[in-house]
């Protein structure tokens, strides 16, 4: 080699040791942005609660901040931009929250610790995706490489896939709730009401009293059951709706799933109790998808609840995922464990008791309602209904998930208030 061409290469190596040490100080400051706002949303400016309400769902995305970024130190070629892109993707993620506020005006708080960490994630995957580019293997025939790249990239789109997603799934149903409230219509005449859980949180709703000295909480929100809700009042039902927690105006954390929100269902019954319009032992529940499970779990602790309307009730965690009779279960059990293991860790909270066990705990009526298209493990309704105590009753409608009242009204009514009149009136 000559001198001269010892000298580019040698001035080449030095402006790629510039350009790896600039994005290894871009990749740390990065890092640390997204590992302050995780400080901030668990500790210092928490939705509801305080350090002990979020101790997992703080610290476990830290340790995996520090540990990343660790490896990203050790590493060194393809391995490399693996975990800058895995520390990307979790910048993106702690910030869905502020990302999800932009969309609907409410930014505030620390969401705008939130917004510099989604700024960090994208960096992140940018780096990553040049540190990938470099990194590529040229040896070899050209079939060979793409052979090699072609199941590397198909590897990662499984990982992505059976462990990526759900995690990412958890920590937005986890950390965003619909913060809107509906327009009433409910074709009667509504009080504003508040409830209060047994864990201190402040809910809102709507009532509009009982004329026959019965009452239903319709759950869950105040949007999506409000047909349901005319059809009651028409029947001279007391109805309650509500924001679950994390919802609406209402105080704490949301979760998708639902987990915990058994507490909200009791905290409604007990108001219900305390109407002078209502007789304390005619109070029933009409629950909509999650509302039917959480109806569900609460009849099985509150005997306040007399009788149960559950429609699209399906899977909350990997227990019930287990009990689909389903050709790809095995398949898809190690995507369900990760949501149920990462929902857990976000919610700071341990999973639910399986819906099947809690069923043979209900002693009242309960009338299991199901679709014949439906979703979310919608078919363990018919295991449900097995597994519970009588009187029970089922019907498969002939609809989408929870769609059975728009699919035929008539008969939605007519078995729905049949079932509440035998249930509540007699």
């Amino acid at each position: 080699m000559s001198a001269q061409q010892h000298d580019v290469s040698a001035i080449s190596d030095c402006v790629g040791m510039t350009r790896d040490s600039w994005s290894s100080h871009i990749a740390f400051l990065a890092g640390g942005i997204i590992a302050v706002h995780i400080v901030d949303d668990n500790y210092v400016q928490p939705e509801w609660g305080g350090i002990a309400d979020h101790l997992a769902s703080g610290l476990v995305p830290l340790v995996a901040v520090a540990t990343l970024l660790w490896l990203r130190v050790r590493l060194s070629g393809g391995a490399r931009a693996v975990t800058t892109l895995l520390l990307g993707l979790l910048g993106l993620m702690v910030s869905s929250e502020a990302l999800f506020h932009i969309t609907t005006d409410s930014v505030s708080g620390d969401d705008w610790t939130g917004l510099l960490a989604a700024v960090g994630g994208a960096v992140l995957l940018g780096v990553g995706v040049r540190d990938l580019w470099r990194s590529r293997r040229r040896d070899g025939s050209r079939w060979r490489r793409y052979v090699r790249r072609s199941l590397k990239t198909v590897a990662a789109v499984l990982v992505m896939a059976l462990v990526g997603f759900p995690i990412i799934e958890s920590y937005a149903v986890t950390n965003t709730g619909d913060g809107s409230v509906p327009a009433p219509r409910l074709g009667a005449t509504h009080e504003e009401v508040s409830l209060r859980t047994s864990d201190g949180l402040r809910l809102t709703g709507w009532y509009v009293p009982s004329r026959n000295g019965a009452a239903v909480v319709v759950f869950p929100g105040r949007g999506g059951p409000q047909q349901h809700a005319r059809m009651l009042i028409a029947h001279g039902y007391g109805v309650l709706l509500f924001d679950r927690r994390g919802t609406g105006d209402s105080d704490g954390e949301p979760n998708g799933w639902g987990w915990g929100s058994e507490r909200d269902v009791h905290a409604a019954v007990r108001f219900l109790q305390q109407r002078p319009d209502v007789e304390p032992d005619r109070i029933g529940g009409l629950g909509l998808s999650v509302g039917g499970e959480l109806l569900l779990q609460a009849a099985a602790e509150n005997d306040g609840l007399r009788a149960v309307v559950s429609e699209g009730a399906g899977m909350r965690t990997v227990r019930e995922f287990l009990e689909i009779d389903s050709a790809d279960r095995w398949l898809l059990a190690p995507l369900v464990l990760t949501s149920t293991i990462s929902t857990a860790i976000f919610a700071n909270q341990m999973p639910p008791p399986s819906l099947s066990d809690l069923v043979s705990r209900v002693h009242v009526p309960v009338f299991f309602i199901h679709a014949a298209e439906g979703q979310g493990g919608e078919v363990l309704s018919e295991q449900y209904y097995l597994a519970a105590n009588e009187p029970k009753q089922v019907w498969k409608t002939d609809s989408g998930h929870v769609g059975g009242i728009s699919a035929d009204p008539a008969e939605y009514e007519r078995r729905v208030v049949t079932f509440f009149d035998g249930a509540l009136l007699r």
